[in-house]
């Protein structure tokens, strides 16, 4: 009996320590910014024929609290969630594919506490938009995964044609058997064009791959959210300069603060916090350098409201069809 009783005293103290621990990762804390490293700035390419659109497939209903460390629980957000077309004359991709035709199906293999803790809403998926704007999915080379988590590949099985593209160490990772990974494994073995990093060190990071050798598009790994996630830096012929930073952070002020996730969402969602972390000071560090890049976390609604809209005129020439307003689905 004493041995019990002893045993239940040290769950008690065990449990409330959990408890303390993750309740105060809640409270605001920005992470602390080293001596700024030497970036190496790349002039804008020219990018002729580059253009970037958003395409909206739903939402996540969360809290800006489960986001970034200080977000407030009081603050419900709209968490988008979608694809991003980038035409280039040598071949059109799309980053991530938002939901899919069979959303409802796929939310089943995420872990049971994320769907108790979250609400979503569907729209129309990417497949359906493509085909309501004449855009034929032919036009689409490669579909390029900043990671391979649910809600960024849940319109894959609707998209057949484009090659899917992806690191090694995700493709492994989605193999793996991992929770994470569950909607992955049920479709199967894909034909996948591995992302191999041939270029140099690119605005501070260590490797990269010039897509398309014109500057345009650049691809980065970013490892931390997942083992093998990557950030697309994306020059466009308007002169903008974007960074599709898919799940690095949720929110913008994850980047704006710097501040990571609370503990509750790193324990469930990031591979690796400290990589994160890393991922999360390197970015501000950068958006500091370079004031005019358009930083696109992959479910911030606020900063996809702001990114041009599927379809834009250019995309649908002699089609008829008027771009299409931002929502999020419901």
């Amino acid at each position: 009996m004493v041995a019990m009783g002893t045993l239940l005293k040290t769950l008690v103290i065990v449990i409330l320590a959990i408890t303390v621990v993750l309740a105060f990762s809640f409270t605001p804390a920005t992470l602390e910014i080293d001596q700024a490293p030497q970036i190496e700035l790349v002039e804008r390419p020219s990018a002729k024929g580059v253009e970037l659109a958003a395409i909206v497939t739903g939402g996540i209903e969360s809290l800006a609290a489960l986001a970034y460390r200080g977000g407030s629980f009081h603050d419900r957000r709209e968490f988008v969630v979608g694809a991003i077309l980038v035409t280039h004359p040598q071949g059109n991709l799309l980053f991530d594919t938002g939901f899919g035709g069979d959303v409802d199906q796929h939310i089943r293999t995420t872990p049971w506490l994320m769907q108790k803790t979250s609400t979503y809403s569907r729209g129309v998926s990417v497949a359906e938009q493509l085909a309501a704007a004449n855009f034929d999915l032919a036009r689409i080379a490669n579909i390029v995964l900043t990671h391979a988590h649910w809600d960024h590949i849940s319109g894959i099985p609707d998209l057949v044609g484009p090659t899917i593209m992806t690191t090694g160490a995700e493709a492994a990772f989605a193999r793996s058997g991992h929770p994470s990974m569950k909607l992955m494994e049920t479709f199967g073995r894909m034909p996948i064009t591995p992302i191999s990093y041939r270029g140099g060190s690119y605005l501070g990071y260590d490797s990269s791959l010039d897509l398309y050798s014109d500057g345009s598009i650049v691809i980065v790994p970013a490892a931390g959210h997942t083992p093998g996630g990557i950030i697309a830096f994306i020059n466009t012929e308007d002169g903008k300069r974007y960074a599709l930073i898919g799940d690095l952070v949720w929110q913008r002020e994850g980047v704006e603060l710097p501040a990571e996730r609370p503990q509750l969402s790193r324990m469930l969602v990031d591979a690796d916090a400290g990589a994160v972390r890393r991922g999360i000071v390197h970015l501000h560090q950068l958006k500091q350098s370079m004031p005019e890049l358009i930083i696109v976390p992959a479910h911030d609604a606020r900063v996809w409201h702001e990114l041009p809209q599927f379809p834009l005129p250019s995309m649908t020439a002699g089609a008829g069809i008027k771009p299409r307003a931002f929502a999020t689905g419901g």
